[in-house]
């Protein structure tokens, strides 16, 4: 298979959408995160060079660049995140029929879960570093493009609770629960984190431009 960032829209969508086990929710996560924060960066692109926000060039031009490294960042992550459910798919089908199999099954599973959360983790990371931007130039961009920094926002709002789930589903799997603990109370709070500063975006952008106002 092409790397995500290889494949046309409608092939990534063939694929995800068949009976493949990987892309899955992870990569499709990536992705929807990589499209959110390619609207924030269109918002920034419109904004560079306008004389009517001379005073916010020099910012501009440093969020352009970090918004095109979160994006290739993202979708290579959706790789990563393919490649690493691999081992997982594969140690669900080891045989346990005998003690010995049993112990060395729950050592593979166990491992495997722990790589598998990877992936996800990262996505999750880089998709809050997206939302930062995306809320920064909401404030700072051209307005006659604000609602796309509210799309962009909304988008990785979504994207970031979908790839949570991730973790969530393979932490429960855990045998080790002081480590699934920790990774649990990591999630959440860049869940609760990110989540809020993307919704608190849609927000700001929603109430700018609707008329009447509210």
């Amino acid at each position: 298979m092409d790397t995500v960032a290889d494949m046309r829209v409608g092939e990534f969508s063939d694929v995800l959408s068949s009976k493949a086990p990987v892309p899955g929710g992870g990569g499709a996560s990536a992705v929807a995160a990589a499209v959110g924060a390619s609207l924030g960066q269109m918002v920034a692109s419109l904004t560079l060079g306008k004389k009517r926000y001379a005073d916010v060039q020099g910012r501009i031009e440093e969020l352009i660049p970090r918004f095109e490294a979160v994006r290739d960042e993202l979708l290579v992550l959706a790789d990563e995140d393919a490649k690493a459910f691999e081992p997982l798919s594969r140690a669900y089908g080891l045989p346990k029929g005998t003690e010995e199999e049993r112990v060395h099954k729950a050592e593979v599973m166990e491992a495997a879960l722990r790589a598998a959360c990877e992936p996800p983790l990262k996505i999750m990371e880089k998709t809050c570093e997206a939302i930062d931007l995306v809320d920064e130039v909401s404030r700072i961009g051209t307005r006659i493009a604000i609602s796309d920094a509210g799309a962009g926002a909304t988008l990785l709002s979504a994207a970031l609770k979908a790839v949570s789930l991730n973790i969530f589903i393979n932490a429960k799997s855990m045998a080790d629960r002081e480590y699934a603990e920790d990774l649990l109370s990591h999630t959440q709070e860049m869940l609760d984190e990110g989540c809020k500063k993307a919704d608190d975006a849609y927000v700001r952008v929603e109430r700018g431009i609707r008329w009447p106002s509210r």
